[in-house]
Order: structure tokens, then C-alpha cells, then sequence
């Protein structure tokens, strides 16, 4: 029997312990000795995010396939181990071994979202690991980073050895035969490292060097040794029937945020929203097929006894054989009392009828998810949808018996002006008005329609047509925020909305390292040594803390937040090739100033790039 890494009495004075104890149902456990490589997967925040994960599910089945490879879990522990680990210099460790993670060959952190930044650094620091990769000895692990925020990896580039680029099905299995070769030659972390950088996706930080104009901005990006190629492309997986997927996913012991089965049907999407980077970084669109999805829907089920599954993807309602598995999934689980959560549906007749087989009435809502108020900025982002399509689906929830809707959008989209802004109370009051024009009184059984609007605020991303855009400080965003308030008070039917908003400074954090450079690495260190962590969960995040450590650098962030770029400007991001190209981004940026909208990848291809990876929607109609 393995020893834990806390003592009882440890476990008993902390939150949740079950977040550190592993054994968990499905969890998978191998002889350390009789491997060669042993992986630590880690997800920088707390076990019931991590837990959510899809991606690390994926990779951890997958590895761990592989006879010679032993793939372990770690999460960032919670502020009151975390003390304890430090008074105590208790190293962080993996949940199924318990072994210190410095003891790992690999040690892969998932890159979901820019504040979760210092937790990489507290994981490194727990770990025992130097923070900067080139002050790293040969025996400590290989740090390296996916995900989506690895598109843009410059502002921690310095604390990975290397990140991988793209959907991890492709090149983690040559990535792991080199490290073992060389490994059996007797080879250094060096040479391990200029040998990995030649792997399709991979990319080696310290191969690599920026050069910068007089005005701050990239001058170059160049490879310092021959073998470091000057672009590294995305790796993505075209058939999506022949990789794996878990038929046994772990089933934690308390409830996490996504505690349901996850199916995931399909990737990208079709819809070309210009704010959203996963809708561009994820092209083309890739779909599951119903046989694949049925029998893993089976698998699945049977392993864990969850009682809900999720089909997830960017876009549910997008994909071609939704109808008939949610069917399937019903004629099959429905006696065993099995619930289908369908996120990410466009709101119109056939995804109103497909919910209305899955979903309680009395105890659902449904998302729109408008994005912006006035039919003008709608056509700026690109989102594709009209007013009447709004009062036509939303008419249509109600008559379904629906009576809650939540509205999301988002505050300091590119060219946005206070009439905008207004214009989300005011398409709020009409989707309330709707459910009296609606629902007759007779019928409302007493019961108040509820619309609640939600408002986060606009952060330019890497690889979108928006990467060009100023974003708005925090104070304008507040002011916003306020105004939008303001108005909400002043609708006709304001006992049946609610607004709310997230943190504007936050905001401003996460769009200083969306689109940061290297230059940023000592204000994220210095913000870590005066504490900063968890920085996305409200009772933990100091916004004095972050103030502080950005004066202290010199950092401008107006420089990397509010400046509007040049169509020609060098970005920190552009050694990655993801297939769609800059020029096309450059196109949309220029069709959203115009506010015209492009059609969908199914309606017509736009010539995004994206085609030359020979599958997927690019090619469904040829």
C-alpha cells in the first residue's frame, strides 16, 4: 500500500483533503520501476477545476496506454496546504504515486487561462524545479506547456523548457520515443531538447531570441541554432475516429465543476465569431462519427455510473448528427434515469426541440449568448445572429414552457460607443416583454419570467481578426459597466432582469498577458514572490499586490492593452503557423470595421487558410 504524502493530522486540518489522497475510481496505477518515462499532468489551480478537464482526461488515458509510461496528476494545492507545504517543506507531489513531482521525467501544465500564471510558478516553487528553465540541472524534469494559451507562450517562455503546439494526439509519441533514445545514449537535457525542437508542434523557448524597435514593439524573432525552425505549425488530428478517447474516465470523490461524463463530438467550429480565439486556433471543423460517439457514450457510462453526459464542442448545435444521437442516447438511457446536458446550442427551432426531449422545464434555463446589444456591434464581432433571430428563439423557449434565460455579453468590444452599450438593457426588456407577448396570463401560473445579463469585458486575443484591436482600461470598463446598470433601472420590466459584471481590473491583467511578450516574465515573477496566486478566484486575487510588482518592472500596460496596432506589426505570436492566416485575420479586422459580416464555413468558405490541412468542413461539400 502506497504512503501518503500528508499524514492524517495534515489531511484533517485542511479544506477537502480528498483533493490529495488520489485512488479515485478509473485512476490508473503502474509499477514505477517497469517504466521508462514517468509523466506528471498537471493543471495549475485547484483539483475541482483541473478535475473538469477534458484535455487532461484525453492525454492521461492516453499515455498511459503506453506500457512504458506512467502519466500522474497534480494540481496547485489550495491556499491552506499550500502553507503547510511551505512551513513544513512538504514537496508538491502526484496524487496516484504520491512521489515528489521533481522526481518525474516530465512535468506538462496546462495552459487554460492567463491568470492562472502565478499558480505555474507555485507549482514550480512546491516542486522544488527552478523557476527559469536555463537555470534547470539534468535531473530535473522536462516543464512543458499546451493548451490554448500556449499560442501565445512569450510571456512565460522562460519558465518552459519547452511547449507543445496543437492538439496533443500527434507528436507526444515521437516527443516520447526521442526522449528514451536519447535518453539510452547517454545524451544531456541539451541535447534532448535541440533534437525535441525538430518535432512537428514543439517549440523550444531558449532556441530562440526577439529583437525590438526604438517604440518597444518586435523588430524580429529568430532561431539561434540551425536546428530550431523559424515557424513552428500546429499539430491537429483530421480523423477524429482514430485516436483515443477514454472509455474510462477518472470519477473524482466530490463534486467538481463539470461532474457529469463529457462526449465530445466534434472540433473547431464553423461560426468565425472575430473575437474568439478557440474558433480560429481550433480550424477546420472535425466531426466524430455517430458510431464512434455511441459506442464511447456506452463505454463511458458503464465505467464511471455517472448520471449525466455532456456533448460538448464549441459549438453543439453545428454538429450534422446531433439529432439522431441525442435520440439514441435516450431510446438507450433514459429508463436508467441518464440526463443530457447540451451546452454551446444556438437558440432556434431545432435546438429548442432537441432540448425539449433532454431537459426539465421546471428546473432549466437557457443562454443566449447575444454578445452585444445593438445589431450594428453584432455585425462588427461577426456573430451572425439577428434581432428577430433573438425574439423568434426566445419566443419559441417560452412557449416551451421555459421562463429563465441568461443573456451573455460582453462590454469594450472594437468600436463599441455608449449607445451600444445601452443597447443590452434595452434588447433585455425586449426579451422579457417577448415572454408577456408571449406566455398568456392564464398560462403563467403565477410564475415571473427572469432574465439574467451577464457582462465581461472585451480581451483582444492572439490569432483573431480583433488581435489588432485597443482593448479598454479598467476604468473604462467600470464606467461602462455603471452606465449599463444605470440603464437596466430604467426598462419597463426591471423587476424581471438582473445585471451583473465581472472584475474590470482582472480583465486588464488577463489582457496584458494575452497579448505580452517576453519582457513580461519579471513582473509575473515579481508579483509571485509578493504573493499573488489564484489570482482568478475572487477572495484571493490583490490587486495592490499586481499594482505594486508592475510599477516596481516599469511595465507600461497601456503599451500591451490599449494601443491600437499596425496592420504590419510584428507580433510576439507569429513564429506559430495554425493554419489560418494573417492575412486572412487581417481581412476580417477590416470587415469589422466596415461591419459586414462573413458567412460561415458552411455557408461558404471564406479562404481562411485553413483548408491546407486537406480534412474537416473545408472539404465536406467538395
Amino acid at each position: 500500500m502506497k504512503k501518503q504524502a500528508l499524514s492524517d493530522e495534515l489531511l484533517l486540518s485542511i479544506e477537502k483533503p480528498e483533493r490529495y489522497i488520489g485512488n479515485e475510481i478509473n485512476a490508473v496505477y503502474k509499477d514505477k520501476e517497469k517504466v521508462d518515462i514517468r509523466f506528471a499532468m498537471c493543471f495549475p489551480d485547484v483539483y475541482e477545476i483541473g478535475m473538469s478537464h477534458l484535455g487532461i482526461q484525453i492525454l492521461y488515458d492516453m499515455f498511459n496506454k503506453r506500457n512504458d509510461i506512467w502519466c500522474e496528476r497534480v494540481y496547485s494545492p489550495w491556499t491552506d496546504l499550500d502553507k503547510i507545504m511551505r512551513d513544513k517543506n512538504i514537496p508538491l507531489f502526484a496524487l496516484e504515486s504520491q512521489d515528489p513531482v521533481r522526481n518525474f521525467d516530465f512535468l506538462g501544465i496546462t495552459l487554460q487561462y492567463e491568470m492562472c500564471y502565478t499558480n505555474i510558478l507555485q507549482v514550480l516553487d512546491l516542486s522544488g524545479i527552478p523557476l527559469n528553465a536555463a537555470e534547470r540541472a539534468e535531473n530535473d524534469p522536462i516543464v512543458i506547456g499546451g493548451g490554448p494559451c500556449s499560442y501565445n507562450p512569450e510571456p512565460i517562455a522562460e519558465f518552459f523548457d519547452m511547449f507543445y503546439i496543437g492538439e496533443g494526439e500527434i507528436s507526444y509519441d515521437p516527443l516520447f520515443d526521442l526522449y528514451k533514445k536519447v535518453k539510452a545514449e547517454g545524451g544531456t537535457r541539451k541535447d534532448f531538447l535541440v533534437k525535441a525542437c525538430q518535432i512537428p508542434g514543439i517549440y523550444v523557448p531558449q532556441f530562440y531570441e526577439t529583437s525590438y524597435n526604438e517604440d518597444g514593439t518586435v523588430k524580429s524573432f529568430d532561431p539561434v541554432i540551425p536546428e530550431a525552425p523559424r515557424t513552428v505549425k500546429k499539430q491537429i488530428v483530421m480523423d477524429m475516429d482514430s485516436v483515443e478517447y477514454p472509455d474510462a474516465p477518472i470519477v473524482p470523490y466530490i463534486r467538481v465543476t463539470q461532474d457529469r461524463a463529457v462526449l465530445e463530438v466534434m472540433r473547431g467550429c464553423i461560426r468565425g465569431c472575430r473575437f474568439c480565439q478557440a474558433g480560429q486556433i481550433y480550424r477546420p471543423v472535425r466531426e466524430r462519427s455517430l458510431d464512434f460517439l455511441k459506442k464511447k457514450a456506452k463505454a463511458i457510462l458503464d465505467s464511471t455510473g455517472q448520471d449525466e453526459i455532456t456533448l460538448s464542442s464549441l459549438s453543439t448545435s453545428d454538429f450534422s448528427g446531433l439529432g439522431e444521437l441525442v435520440n439514441w442516447l435516450i431510446d438507450n438511457y433514459s429508463d436508467k434515469y441518464v440526463n443530457i446536458s447540451l451546452p454551446s446550442l444556438r437558440i432556434d427551432s431545432f435546438a429548442l426541440d432537441i432540448m425539449a426531449k433532454v431537459q426539465d422545464v421546471k428546473k432549466g434555463s437557457l443562454t443566449f449568448a447575444s454578445e452585444a446589444g445593438s445589431q450594428r456591434l453584432r455585425d462588427v464581432i461577426n456573430k451572425g445572429i439577428t434581432f428577430d433571430d433573438i425574439m423568434r428563439g426566445s419566443a419559441e423557449a417560452f412557449k416551451g414552457g421555459w421562463n429563465k434565460v441568461k443573456l451573455y455579453f460582453m462590454l469594450g468590444l472594437p468600436t463599441e460607443t455608449d449607445e451600444d452599450v445601452k443597447a443590452i438593457a434595452e434588447l433585455a426588456n425586449a426579451v422579457a416583454a417577448n415572454y408577456f407577448e408571449t406566455v398568456p396570463k392564464e398560462d403563467r401560473k403565477g410564475i415571473r419570467v427572469m432574465v439574467t445579463s451577464s457582462a465581461s469585458f472585451f480581451i483582444p486575443k492572439p490569432f483573431t481578426p480583433f488581435e489588432w484591436a485597443p482593448m479598454n482600461t479598467a476604468e473604462e470598463f467600470l464606467r461602462k459597466a455603471h452606465l449599463l446598470s444605470d440603464e437596466f433601472t430604467k426598462q419597463i420590466n426591471k423587476k424581471s432582469l438582473k445585471f451583473q459584471y465581472h472584475e474590470n481590473y482582472l480583465s486588464e491583467l488577463e489582457g496584458l498577458f494575452a497579448r505580452g511578450d517576453r519582457k513580461l516574465s519579471k513582473l509575473l515573477r515579481k508579483a509571485y514572490e509578493k504573493g499573488c496566486m489564484y489570482d482568478s478566484w475572487s477572495e484571493s486575487f490583490d490587486v495592490d499586490k499586481w499594482k505594486s510588482a508592475i510599477e516596481e518592472c516599469g511595465i507600461d500596460i497601456s503599451f500591451y492593452t490599449t494601443r491600437e496596432r499596425s496592420l504590419d506589426e510584428v507580433f510576439p505570436w507569429d513564429f506559430i503557423d495554425i493554419g489560418v492566416t494573417k492575412n486572412f485575420l487581417k481581412r476580417e479586422w477590416l470587415e469589422a470595421m466596415a461591419g459586414r459580416v462573413t458567412p460561415n464555413c458552411r455557408q461558404k468558405c471564406s479562404g481562411c487558410g485553413a483548408a491546407s490541412f486537406g480534412g474537416g468542413v473545408c472539404f465536406e461539400q467538395r
